[in-house]
């Protein structure tokens, strides 16, 4: 199977069912065997979940992506050895980083929710202008490109964690904000925008929010 085919919902998912890290092997880059060049896909892939799995508390260094070719067994073996080691040493998903359980699941599920619209916003605004790994890992680490998925997904992000708290019960912007370790004013600012949007409505009797 093509490295382009995993999918960004593929490495949350196994992340959210427990994985403690993700490796990926792919064809060395130019060098695709479909001609597609579908390991460059593959690379954004990568470079984007890490972004994501910075802003959720969690270590970029769970997810590795490898290019190999047919006759590079040894490096292959090198490569799982050296990412086994490091996953040990973070230890496990959720614990190494100081997350609970519980606040991990809600956020690994509001990004698989929001995954539909990190690839709109991907091929849209965050496609590399040439295919090579410089060009690639320099447009990602970018001002540019941070400010830009910032605005695009660091809020939807934000709102799509805060609705996926309110499908449990009704909760006031203080304990939404103390559940995910947010500023008041930052959840008060992301629910006035779902508000109006038509999410979430406000509770008069229980004084809280709850989803519309």
């Amino acid at each position: 199977m093509c490295s382009g085919r995993v999918d960004l919902e593929f490495i949350f998912q196994a992340f959210l069912n427990g994985e403690d890290g993700v490796f990926i092997g792919g064809c060395k880059l130019g060098e695709c065997n479909y001609t597609t060049q579908g390991n460059y896909d593959a690379l954004s892939n990568v470079l984007i979940a890490k972004k994501i799995m910075e802003r959720l508390g969690m270590y970029p260094d769970r997810l590795r992506i490898q290019f190999v070719s047919s006759s590079d067994g040894a490096l292959l073996a090198e490569a799982t050895d050296e990412f086994t080691a490091r996953i040990r040493e973070l230890g496990p998903l959720g614990p190494g980083e100081g997350l609970e359980a519980d606040d991990l699941r809600l956020k690994l599920e509001a990004v698989l929710k929001l995954v539909p619209y990190i690839k709109l916003v991907e091929r849209e605004r965050l496609r590399v202008p040439r295919r090579t790994p410089a060009e690639y890992r320099e447009f990602f680490a970018s001002d540019e490109v941070n400010r830009l998925f910032d605005v695009l997904i660091g809020d939807k992000l934000a709102v799509s964690r805060i609705m996926t708290l309110l499908q449990e019960e009704p909760l006031s912007t203080a304990a939404i904000a103390a559940r995910l370790r947010l500023e008041p004013g930052e959840v008060a600012r992301q629910i006035n925008a779902a508000s109006r949007q038509g999410l979430v409505r406000y509770d008069e009797d229980r004084q809280c929010y709850a989803l519309a």
